[in-house]
């Protein structure tokens, strides 16, 4: 058994990793952690995610609590991944949160110096063969606009999505070309006709959606749309559940869910790094 600490066990994504690590055969709930400020503190974690008590209250982040751990999952907030950061130890992580900056980024490659991590914007499957995909459109179809078109619920925090930017440096890795600098968030007024060779990204926000993602790629007299729906956040879940069995065997280092589903190279290299 694989013992696992959820960073953010009480939120609406942690309760459903935690209900997923309690069903799993092989992992086990080691730690179960939130805010010290949760009103649910001290309550069974496995009981807070509406299956069957755990034996593993909520209770804060720190150095001690991890210390019976092998995995840890993040899927809370950058805040919270930076908090991980400052109580692991040698322990892997599995880190989904989206909208980390420059900084933090760093310190997930420092702590991949000392152990494997696996980090992803997002860990459906489907989105991870759509991002196969689009490198291989991009590069067919080397002459049409591509555009990025996401939405998601009206409580998500950043813009555009980790999985757009994700999506669009896919676009951009097949056409050999670095996403800074392509890259255009939405446009208003009157921003001329559109480049030759830019990305563009756009972000609607409303009601409970877990996630849309399209890539267009418009030619003369034809458009190509390749389209994921999310339609629950279980499809997180279960990628999540990967990578959480597969990052423990897996020498330091940084990874992606792609690696994590076994995906083989793309026979596309990137002129640059995205």
């Amino acid at each position: 058994m694989i013992r696992v600490a959820v960073n953010g066990a009480a939120g609406r994504m942690g309760r459903l990793l935690v209900a997923g690590i309690v069903r799993h055969a092989s992992l086990d709930l080691a730690a179960a952690l939130d805010l010290g400020s949760h009103p649910d503190q001290g309550t069974d974690a496995g009981v807070l995610a509406g299956v069957w008590p755990a034996q593993t209250p909520l209770s804060v982040l720190s150095h001690v609590a991890l210390r019976d751990t092998e995995v840890v999952i993040d899927f809370s907030l950058p805040a919270g991944t930076e908090a991980v950061l400052d109580a692991v130890d040698r322990q892997a992580l599995v880190v989904g949160v989206t909208g980390l900056d420059d900084r933090i980024l760093e310190r997930l490659r420092e702590h991949s110096e000392r152990a494997p991590v696996v980090l992803a914007n997002n860990f459906s499957t489907g989105i991870n063969v759509l991002i196969g995909l689009v490198e291989q459109a991009a590069a067919i179809l080397e002459d049409y606009d591509l555009e990025v078109v996401e939405m998601h619920h009206s409580r998500k925090r950043d813009a555009p999505s980790g999985t757009a930017r994700s999506l669009a440096a896919a676009g951009a890795r097949g056409r050999h070309l670095d996403l800074e600098g392509r890259a255009v968030h939405g446009r208003q007024g009157p921003c001329g006709p559109r480049t030759l060779g830019e990305i563009g990204l756009h972000a609607v926000r409303g009601g409970d959606l877990p996630g849309e993602h399209t890539v267009y790629l418009a030619g003369v007299g034809e458009r190509l749309a390749l389209s994921h729906l999310a339609t629950s956040r279980e499809a997180f879940v279960d990628g999540a559940m990967r990578a959480a069995c597969w990052v423990g065997a897996q020498p330091p280092g940084l990874y992606t869910m792609r690696q994590v589903l076994g995906f083989k190279l793309d026979p596309i290299t990137p002129a640059s790094g995205t």
